[in-house]
């Protein structure tokens, strides 16, 4: 059996994450530390990519007029079935949150920062600064100021599928 290595760069390229994703990985890994005074750290999360490609999980426009369905039974997207589990689209995080769906801007509205959803806060939260936005987008704490876009979300095909909407 052959098996080929990949770089950390390359395994994140691979995963989707943009140059900006990437450039929060590295220096995570060279010991800067977040501003917030958080001590909870948010849960691990899965980023996919988008696109049209039947085998992402993902149909429709992910930019510009946001109009996407994902599949829910596709492995990339499963794990939205289960309560407090979240993943980004493009510039969107979408969160089973206590069981409904919450999509939302994933750019923290202080400095751009991928947000990250806590279930057992039932809130978004900002690791840059530290500031938390309700399930609504509102913001609960600042740095932040302006509220997180909020997308309309649907079940759809007896709930195996999940369309996402402006």
């Amino acid at each position: 059996m052959e098996t080929s290595q990949l770089s950390r760069g390359q395994f994140l390229k691979q995963l989707g994450l943009s140059s900006a994703a990437l450039m929060s990985f590295y220096c995570l890994g060279t010991g800067l530390t977040s501003c917030s005074s958080s001590s909870e750290d948010p849960a691990p999360t899965t980023t996919t990519g988008g696109g049209t490609n039947t085998n992402s999980g993902v149909t429709g426009a992910i930019t510009g007029a946001i109009d996407f369905t994902l599949d829910l039974t596709n492995a990339n997207f499963s794990k939205l079935k289960t309560v407090g589990e979240f993943t980004y689209v493009g510039d969107i995080i979408i969160a089973n949150a206590k069981g409904t769906f919450v999509a939302l801007s994933k750019a923290c509205t202080h400095q751009g920062t991928a947000v990250n959803y806590r279930s057992g806060t039932n809130d978004f939260f900002c690791p840059n600064h530290g500031s938390i936005f309700r399930t609504d987008g509102t913001v609960q704490k600042d740095p932040a100021t302006r509220a997180l876009t909020v997308y309309k979300t649907e079940l759809l095909n007896s709930n195996n599928s999940l369309r996402v909407k402006a």
